[in-house]
């Protein structure tokens, strides 16, 4: 069954199509997992970088400026910045121009870990509408022709709801589109995404681009989402760890296909994307141990679904080698057909948590007097 194509969306001069969006993930959304998305998807979409924090960009942290690295294949070149400083960010946003590191700046107000909430940045910054103003001035302004977009959640609780606001001030500042995770700070990645508040934020500021982001597992999950919401494209997140054909699906089902053309890869097929994750991340990182090493983090949401038995699972866990991930990938029954049931969460479930904020930060949502530069990350990633 064929359905009508969704057309795509322009990020400034970027044309996005499908309009589908990789979302940073700390520690997964690297040069290497980016390559194998992007093959999958025969290069369609955007795909975005890990968080890149504001202040590490501008004091060049070795590790941050690793994490900036796009391969030439890599087009448009996509960053995520996280700052909570007007300053610090405008200056990192006017180095990425100056010295060509990117084609488009996305702006983070959507993380929910404590380590950037207690800061007063992320899911918490919204809150506090001056200082979102502020930064989304800063970064529009020394930024010159590249687009500028950013991510958010809905607030920081339920009775702390932030977007709408956001989105209002976003269009006034001249944010170019607005992606939206329909959970709050509080929720994390626990209960259900809210996509009633992704139609909400489409409606509310109809001038650009809405996205929305959360419980998108199969590509069937996306257009169902720009059915029920009208919004103008999806951000995927949890929905690929270990699942990178997912972009394969996504191009397919945006483009009419139906179900039938959607991958269902074979556990010899899986084991081969898994050795060749493994692969890239060693020579990305430039040790081949220490990228193993990287890819055990992704070794059950890989196997999810499929038979391979708890102490298998373990051992697969602790490899060291290439050599060591294949031996043991062989000793599994690679003939398994895709499993029923192997789509769905993965990734952190946790929700109803105590959200870290600085002292007194809800208190008046115009007052900034206790945000200062050093409340900046100095390094990046999350």
């Amino acid at each position: 069954m064929t359905t009508t194509p969704i057309p795509g969306l322009s990020i400034g001069p970027h044309a996005v199509q499908p309009p589908v969006v990789l979302a940073p993930m700390a520690g997964i959304t690297n040069a290497p997992f980016r390559t194998l998305c992007r093959e999958f998807s025969a290069g369609k979409g955007l795909f975005v970088s890990e968080m890149i924090t504001t202040r590490a960009l501008v004091e060049r942290n070795d590790k941050t400026m690793q994490l900036i690295h796009f391969d030439a294949s890599e087009t448009p070149r996509s960053i995520q910045l996280y700052g909570v400083d007007p300053v610090t960010v405008g200056k990192a946003v006017r180095m990425i121009v100056d010295e060509d590191l990117a084609d488009h700046i996305d702006l983070n107000f959507g993380c929910p870990v404590p380590k950037v909430t207690r800061k007063g940045g992320g899911s918490a910054l919204p809150y506090k509408r001056p200082l979102l103003r502020a930064i989304l001035h800063e970064a529009v302004t020394n930024a010159g022709d590249l687009p500028v977009t950013m991510k958010m959640r809905k607030g920081i609780d339920d009775d702390h709801l932030t977007y709408l606001d956001a989105g209002r001030i976003a269009v006034e500042e001249g944010v170019t589109a607005i992606a939206l995770h329909g959970r709050t700070a509080a929720q994390h990645y626990g209960g259900t995404a809210d996509w009633d508040a992704i139609a909400r934020l489409k409606e509310h500021v109809p001038q650009i681009p809405v996205l929305g982001n959360g419980d998108i597992w199969t590509a069937d999950d996306a257009l169902r989402m720009i059915r029920e919401t009208g919004c103008d494209g999806v951000v995927v997140g949890r929905g690929c760890l270990g699942r990178p054909w997912l972009f394969a699906d996504l191009v397919a089902g945006f483009e009419g296909a139906g179900p039938d053309a959607y991958a269902r890869p074979s556990l010899r097929q899986v084991a081969d994307v898994m050795v060749r994750h493994a692969q890239l991340l060693g020579e990305w990182i430039g040790d081949e141990t220490r990228g193993v090493i990287d890819f055990r983090k992704h070794v059950a949401w890989y196997l999810k679904g499929f038979s391979a038995g708890s102490e298998m699972r373990k051992r697969l866990a602790v490899t060291s080698s290439l050599d060591e991930l294949r031996e043991l990938l062989a000793g599994l029954d690679l003939d398994q057909p895709w499993p029923s049931g192997a789509d769905g969460p993965r990734g952190r479930t946790s929700g109803n948590n105590r959200v870290v904020l600085p002292d007194g930060w809800l208190r008046d949502p115009y007052d900034c007097a206790g945000v200062t530069a050093d409340a900046e990350l100095d390094t990046s990633g999350g």
